[in-house]
């Protein structure tokens, strides 16, 4: 039994409606009846029944909501004891440039205000150097791409980022529009990554699919260098809508790249939890609220939640 379960049932009982409950908990209503098949399944009895006025809950379900409510309030209290407490130590977290730019600075906000005592190190690097330097513990935890999960360390999905060509809008030659095809950038002079990075291989890939040869006018594989070449109007870039969250004022064009597979998956990983410290474990639980708050808030610009 899960405690998500928990919270979607008694959900669904305050608000008499499947829906509105997966409305209100922002999760897909499949996912949330099926939360609740198997809750019904471990305990081997109805919780749930339809009427013509919603979803009401049996008198086994009448039974077990009082309990789960009292439940949750004490895991609750749990939850606030330990939030109070005065964790330290030192933590070091590395995020790829594009991540930075989008969730550097509200994560160190949450981690100051939550945990004054402990230190933090924070890393920005490319992803595979991320991966690199978690193997050899020179950080305990990070934001990668898909590509550099490894076996040993602990994981979890976080987000997809759609892939954008982001422009000037003083560039010559581009139509502006909402999504565009990988075929109709043959003749667009692009600034990219070069070869080594993540992204690039997602874009060559990409466009060898299409059939299309780029037209790669320049490499560069600092994020600040290369959106200024792109502001300055010579080129365009292929990029995940956080590499812009620094330029937000800049009217840059955006046009969703509409090939199937052009999307990063983002993952949560650290070092296993027996060897993550205290201070690491608090720092990857904040990580993921405050992606979740980022995305939902509208503050991350392509990114979707990971459903489970």
């Amino acid at each position: 039994m899960e405690i998500r379960q928990l919270r979607y049932f008694i959900k669904i009982c305050e608000l008499g409606s499947m829906g509105r409950a997966a409305i209100e908990l922002d999760v897909v209503t499949s996912a949330l009846s099926q939360q609740i098949s198997r809750l019904e399944s471990e305990l081997s009895t109805r919780l749930l029944q339809r009427s013509p006025a919603g979803v009401i809950p049996t008198e086994a379900g009448t039974a077990f909501m009082h309990h789960a409510q009292l439940a949750l309030r004490n895991i609750d209290n749990a939850a606030q004891a330990a939030k109070h407490a005065r964790l330290s130590g030192q933590v070091s977290v590395g995020f790829a440039p594009t991540t930075a730019s989008v969730l550097g600075l509200p994560f160190q906000k949450v981690m100051r205000e939550r945990y004054p005592d402990i230190r933090l190190h924070l890393v920005e690097a490319l992803s595979g150097n991320l991966a690199g330097m978690l193997n050899a513990r020179r950080i305990d935890l990070g934001i990668i791409f898909k590509a550099d999960a490894h076996r040993h360390w602990h994981t979890s999905p976080l987000l997809e980022e759609k892939l954008f060509l982001v422009a000037s809008p003083a560039m010559k030659g581009l139509s502006p529009r909402d999504r565009v095809s990988l075929s109709e950038l043959a003749d667009v002079p692009l600034v990219l990554p070069s070869a080594p990075h993540g992204l690039r291989a997602l874009v060559d890939a990409g466009f060898m699919r299409a059939n299309v040869i780029p037209d790669i006018a320049l490499e560069v594989d600092g994020l600040a260098m290369l959106m200024d070449t792109v502001m300055d109007g010579c080129a365009a870039s292929i990029q995940p809508g956080a590499a812009t969250t620094r330029h937000a004022s800049a009217g840059l064009l955006h046009m969703e790249i509409a090939d199937e597979g052009m999307a990063r998956q983002n993952l949560l990983a650290s070092l296993s939890d027996e060897d993550l410290s205290p201070a690491g474990l608090a720092a990857r639980v904040v990580i993921a609220e405050v992606v979740r708050a980022t995305v939902r808030e509208g503050r991350w610009k392509g990114a979707q939640l990971h459903q489970p």
